[in-house]
């Protein structure tokens, strides 16, 4: 059997990466060629990764040793391999969307977000793959990367930063960069096992993004740790996270509606347990209500096919239909109908909603609840469009509103073992609170521990 080289990075963590990079005791290099080693090894079953950029990457890596030596630092995140959702524009990097269409003329040029990376010093190895457009959590006619909790069984690894998820995952890179829009970041950060950052919309700008819809999309990191989450946030925004908050006098809401609706029996108990120990170490819960959150159901069904139809073209969406995933046209069809009067009343209302959210949680500290009420389910059992947007449905259940109401969010996986498929929890902020959110979702962290990482060695 051949043997897997290890995760360099998990372990340790990305700080101290950088310490030890620093010291001369490791090497950029070393450790991308380890990463690029796990990639050719799993990526033929996991499906992460779209495209790699091998030599690109030890370049890279290369050149971020020879800076070390020369005394030349860019900054907390040099050196660390990662990988980027196939959504954003990368010179010299091919980016499809997830979709065998021809968009070529649609991508931007690569962004200010991606540059800020490269500045820092990351070394990308490469794109990893996205349901269609990232639209939604499933697509039936394209390939669906294999979620790493079940090496027997190909189970759903959620959407639409799939392969970001899957990635970080199973340990092909030390982090990840997705797009969240209605939970796109923290459904498969929750399916995966692995923590999920959702900002508020405009914390980083979205120009080099192949847009879904711009009142809500959003940059999202996925991390090993909500320590790694919060190290990587303050090197990109030079705001400061408190390391961690005190959960004893924590005001916590916790929805009376919507957000414990349906939850599978294991996310069920686990979410007990958890709320359990929070009450125990301080924490108060009060009952908090969203009468709105029933309206999130149209503003998606009708908003995001509207904008994508608009980015698209009705005419080239009609002329390619043979190559898209059937649950795209189903989802995108409708949308050829919708007036722009329908459509400036639905950003209206989505905009008020976001005015009443700062009111729904006036003076807590934040708000909690499971992250999806789904396990992650066999592909199999997604195969029709029904059931993939069945599927999608009831996964984003608890995700979507916060991207209506404006909140920024994190989600991170609560008693967890490899024995088990993953739960996860989620935390809200108000908008522009994410440095609070972190420190919170640190606190959180260092209550239930962090979790183990699926058993990769079954997939060799």
């Amino acid at each position: 059997m051949k043997t897997l080289p290890p995760d360099p990075i998990q372990q340790m963590g990305i700080a101290q990466f950088g310490i030890l990079l620093r010291r001369g005791e490791i090497t950029s290099e070393v450790v991308t060629r380890q990463y690029l080693e796990r990639i050719t090894a799993l990526n033929a079953k996991l499906g992460a990764y779209v495209y790699v950029a091998e030599n690109a990457a030890v370049e890279s890596a290369q050149g971020i040793d020879r800076l070390i030596a020369a005394g030349t630092d860019l900054g907390p995140l040099m050196g660390v391999p990662i990988a980027v959702k196939d959504i954003f524009a990368v010179e010299g990097m091919p980016t499809k969307v997830g979709s065998e269409m021809d968009i070529s003329d649609l991508i931007p040029p690569e962004g200010n977000f991606i540059k800020t990376l490269k500045r820092s010093g990351c070394v990308i190895l490469g794109k990893t793959r996205t349901i269609e457009f990232a639209a939604g959590a499933q697509n039936v006619k394209h390939p669906t990367s294999w979620n790493p909790w079940d090496a027997n069984i190909h189970r759903t690894p959620g959407g639409s930063s799939s392969g970001s998820a899957v990635a970080l995952a199973a340990g092909l890179c030390a982090f990840a960069i997705g797009t969240d829009t209605g939970g796109s970041v923290r459904l498969p950060a929750a399916l995966c096992g692995i923590f999920g950052l959702k900002p508020s919309v405009g914390l980083w700008p979205m120009d080099g993004v192949f847009p879904l819809c711009p009142a809500m999309d959003t940059i999202g990191l996925m991390t090993n740790s909500a320590s790694d989450a919060a190290y990587i946030y303050s090197t990109l925004t030079d705001k400061t996270v408190q390391h961690p908050r005190p959960l004893e006098g924590l005001l916590l809401g916790r929805p009376k509606n919507h957000f414990f609706n349906n939850l599978h029996p294991q996310i069920q108990k686990d979410t007990q347990k958890i709320i359990a120990m929070l009450n125990n170490s301080g924490v108060q819960f009060i009952s908090i209500e969203f009468p709105e959150v029933e309206e999130v159901v149209e503003l998606f069904s009708k908003m995001v096919p509207a904008d994508l139809v608009t980015t698209l073209g009705p005419e080239r969406f009609f002329n390619n239909r043979d190559v898209l995933d059937p649950v795209l046209i189903d989802r995108l069809s409708p949308a050829l109908e919708l007036s722009a009067v329908e459509y400036i009343r639905l950003l209206r209302r989505q905009k008020e909603l976001a005015r009443i959210g700062v009111k729904r949680i006036a003076g807590l500290d934040g708000w909690i609840c499971p992250t999806t009420p789904v396990l992650p389910v066999p592909v199999s059992l997604c195969e029709s469009v029904e059931e993939a947007s069945a599927f999608t449905f009831k996964a984003l259940q608890n995700t979507r509103p916060a991207n209506i109401y404006g909140y920024c969010s994190s989600t991170l996986p609560v008693i967890l073992q490899r024995s088990d498929l993953p739960v996860s929890m989620q935390l809200h902020c108000g908008s522009s609170e994410e440095s609070k959110l972190l420190s919170i979702s640190l606190a959180v962290e260092q209550l239930v521990g962090t979790p183990q990482k699926p058993d990769i060695g079954k997939f060799i």
